[in-house]
C-alpha cells in the first residue's frame, strides 16, 4: 500500500504540473457538452414541402393550412403541376411533394373517401421517415375533424372509431435535451478516460521513465492501479462539472439518487480506464495509442445508443454492443437521471460493466511486461 501511495503522489504531481493538459481535460469536454446537444438534435422541424392543389376547395385549403400550422412543415412551393413539385424535390428545394387531386372535396363528401399523393425525398432517411409519419398523422387528424364536422343526419355511414389518449412518462414534453445530454456526457467521459489512460503508460515509455519504474519492486497490479486511480478522480470531476452544465443550460435534473449515479460511474470508469490501460500495453508510441483509442471510441459512439436505438439493430450487432461498457452506462444514466431508478433496477447493467472491467484490467495487468521479470 505504501508503494501505491507514493506512485499516486507521483501521478497527481505530474498532472498538476502539466497545466496545459489539465486545462484541456477540464475545458474541452465542457465546451463540447455545451455545443453538441444544440447541434446533434434529431427532432425534425422545418420540413420543406411543395403542394400541388388541383381542387382549390375549402377542404383542400383547410388541409394545407393545417399542415403548415403544425410547426413541422414549411411551405416552399405552391405549384400548378406534380412534375413541378417533383422538380423541387430533385433540386433539394423541397423534402416532400403533396398532390391534392381534383374533386377532392366532392369525392370526400359523396364517397366518404379520397386519396392524396405524397413523394418523399428519402436521401435523408431519418428526415424522410419522420416527415412522412408527421404528414400521415396530420392528414389522419384532418380526416377525423372533417367527419366530426358533418351533421349526424348526413348520408355518411357512421363507423366505430378508436381514439387514443396517451401520456409521455419521464419526459412529458418530449424534450430532446433530456434524452441526448446524459448520453453525450457519457461519451465525453469515455473519450477522456480511454485516451488519457492509454497515453499515460506510453508517455512513460517514450520518455524512458518506465525503465526506472520497472527496476523497482512495485508489483504490476499496484503499478496499474497507480495509473488508473488519478484519471478516475479526474473523470469524476469532469462528470460533476458536466452534470452542473446539464442542469444550468438544459434543465436536466437528476431525478434519482446521486449515490447510485456515482457508484455506477466508479464501476464504469473501472472498465473504461481498464480499456485505456490495456491499449497502452500494446502500444509503443502515443500515435499508436491514439489510433487504437479512436478506433474504439468511434465504434462506441456509433453503436452504443447515443443517437439511435440499440433495439433497432440486427441481433448480431446487439450481441456485440452488449460487450460495450458505454452502452450499459448510457442506459444507467437515462434510467437514473430521468426515471429515478435505484440499484435494483440497474443491477444487470452494473454487473455486466463490472465483469467487463475485471476482464480488461486483468488483461492489462497480465499483458504488462516489466523488464526485470
Amino acid at each position: 500500500m505504501r508503494s501505491l501511495f507514493f506512485l499516486l503522489e507521483k501521478e497527481f504531481m505530474q498532472l498538476v504540473r502539466n497545466k496545459q493538459l489539465m486545462v484541456m481535460l477540464m475545458i474541452m469536454p465542457m465546451i463540447q457538452l455545451i455545443i453538441m446537444p444544440l447541434a446533434a438534435n434529431y427532432s425534425v422541424k422545418n420540413i420543406s414541402i411543395a403542394v400541388v392543389d388541383h381542387d382549390h376547395s375549402p377542404f383542400s385549403q383547410k388541409l394545407i393550412s393545417k399542415i403548415t400550422a403544425s410547426g413541422y412543415f414549411r411551405l416552399t412551393g405552391y405549384v400548378a403541376s406534380y412534375p413541378e413539385a417533383l422538380s423541387m424535390v430533385e433540386q433539394d428545394k423541397a423534402d416532400l411533394a403533396l398532390q391534392i387531386p381534383i374533386h377532392f372535396e366532392k369525392n370526400l363528401v359523396s364517397e366518404n373517401s379520397n386519396k392524396v399523393y405524397v413523394a418523399i425525398n428519402a436521401i435523408e432517411g431519418t428526415k424522410a421517415n419522420l416527415g412522412g409519419a408527421y404528414l400521415s398523422s396530420i392528414i389522419s387528424d384532418f380526416n377525423s375533424e372533417i367527419r366530426a364536422s358533418w351533421p349526424s343526419g348526413s348520408t355518411v355511414v357512421d363507423v366505430p372509431q378508436i381514439s387514443v389518449a396517451s401520456s409521455n412518462w419521464y419526459n412529458p414534453f418530449m424534450d430532446y435535451d433530456l434524452y441526448i445530454v446524459p448520453a453525450i456526457l457519457v461519451t465525453l467521459v469515455t473519450a477522456m478516460g480511454v485516451m488519457q489512460s492509454a497515453f499515460n503508460i506510453v508517455r512513460e515509455k517514450e520518455s524512458g521513465t518506465i525503465e526506472q519504474i520497472n527496476v523497482t519492486p512495485i508489483q504490476k497490479h499496484i503499478f496499474i492501479l497507480g495509473k488508473l486511480i488519478p484519471f478516475m478522480v479526474l473523470a469524476m470531476i469532469v462528470f460533476t462539472l458536466g452534470l452542473l452544465i446539464a442542469w444550468l443550460l438544459y434543465r436536466v435534473d437528476v431525478v434519482g439518487s446521486l449515490l447510485v449515479l456515482y457508484v455506477s460511474l466508479i464501476i464504469y470508469l473501472f472498465a473504461t480506464l481498464g480499456l485505456g490501460l490495456l491499449i497502452s500495453t500494446y502500444s509503443s508510441t502515443q500515435q499508436q495509442a491514439m489510433s487504437l483509442s479512436f478506433f474504439f471510441i468511434n465504434i462506441f459512439n456509433m453503436m452504443s445508443g447515443v443517437f439511435n436505438s440499440v433495439d433497432s439493430m440486427p441481433q448480431w450487432a446487439k450481441n456485440i454492443v452488449e460487450t460495450f461498457p458505454p452502452s450499459h452506462f448510457i442506459k444507467i444514466m437515462r434510467m437514473v437521471v430521468l426515471k429515478g431508478s435505484g440499484f435494483s433496477d440497474i443491477a444487470y447493467h452494473l454487473i455486466v460493466i463490472a465483469l467487463i472491467g475485471l476482464v480488461l484490467n486483468s488483461w492489462a495487468v497480465l499483458n504488462y511486461r516489466k523488464t526485470a521479470d
